[in-house]
């Protein structure tokens, strides 16, 4: 067993797997699958993370056996109730990986990711979340499991609306749009409708349809109008869990980081990020909001190391490898 940290962050799409000495030294990292229980159940998602764990340890030690560190870190995606984190835990738990073990949201992980620990963090992957941390300790953060605890984005959620305003642009329900033309070519279907027949059949998993956000995106900031209205209304969602974070903790008019994260964020459209960027300043004139810039399994490792009472040494020394 290593003096140090198990650090997991597992989202929806990939799993990172770090095992990083108490000094911030990272002895080994894996990748693989997401492994989401709400999308694979506990079971199956604790025999994926304990393949990959297995899989760090040994390219350490060859010869590693559990325990493997003084403290499991563990930060994933569809932790959203106490009634899933506890499943989780004590799944988890069970594996006997570490002596200790945190289970929390990977939310978490992205906030201390790109602060030393407080401010408000606001993640748009495969979905939308926020939490915010004040510095005496206060948190909030949201359900975060779609349009059913009020969420309005995520790259599940945008993949669906290009695809719905390219099928009204070509059935002549809506203005016509530079959507439709992409979204052909990108599944090289004959039509709009064609695509819909082969995703109506399995023909086309629906997952795919996230990889029409680069599309949205590129579309916005060439000007297309319809998918203008869509990015626009992204940031102005961004901007509100920002700010909703922050006046329900009382920090909209103090000298805070806003971080941000997950693939259609840290993706450096530009166009996003300056209304982004422009809302937060009439909200939040204080706030600082950047993007990360190193990867969220960071930020679980430095959450692992805080837990040993380590000292600014290793968090440098830890950072300074992804830099």
């Amino acid at each position: 067993m290593i003096d140090g940290v198990l650090a997991i962050d597992g989202g929806n799409s990939k799993t990172d797997v770090l095992l990083v000495a108490a000094d911030g030294t990272v002895l080994s990292r894996v990748r693989g699958p997401g492994a989401s229980a709400q999308t694979v159940g506990v079971a199956a998602s604790a025999a994926t993370l304990d393949a990959l764990v297995r899989q760090a340890a040994r390219r350490f030690d060859p010869a590693a056996r559990a325990p493997y560190a003084r403290h499991t870190a563990a930060y994933l995606a569809g932790v959203d109730f106490r009634r899933e984190q506890e499943a989780l835990t004590r799944e988890l738990a069970e594996l006997g990986w570490s002596t200790e073990i945190t289970v929390e949201n990977d939310i978490f992980a992205l906030l201390r990711a790109g602060t030393s620990g407080h401010g408000v963090a606001v993640v748009c992957g495969a979905g939308i979340n926020c939490v915010g941390v004040a510095p005496d300790g206060r948190t909030l953060r949201f359900p975060a499991i779609g349009r059913l605890s009020g969420d309005w984005g995520g790259g599940s959620f945008l993949g669906d609306e290009t695809l719905w305003r390219a099928v009204r642009a070509e059935d002549g329900r809506g203005p016509d749009t530079a959507l439709r033309p992409a979204v052909i070519d990108h599944f090289a279907v004959s039509s709009v409708a064609d695509l819909v027949e082969r995703l109506h059949f399995g023909e086309v998993g629906r997952s795919r349809l996230q990889e029409l956000n680069p599309l949205l995106l590129a579309a916005a900031s060439a000007g297309d109008a319809v998918a203008r209205e869509v990015v626009d209304r992204l940031a102005k969602e961004v901007v509100l869990l920002a700010s909703a974070t922050l006046r329900r903790l009382d920090l909209l008019h103090v000298p805070v980081d806003i971080v941000l994260g997950g693939g259609v964020l840290t993706g450096g459209d530009q166009y996003l990020l300056d209304r982004v960027h422009a809302g937060c300043d009439r909200a939040a004139p204080k706030a600082t909001v950047r993007v990360v810039d190193v990867p969220p399994a960071v930020g679980a490792a430095l959450l692992g190391l805080d837990k040993l009472g380590v000292g600014a040494d290793a968090e440098h020394r830890l950072r300074g490898s992804y830099r």
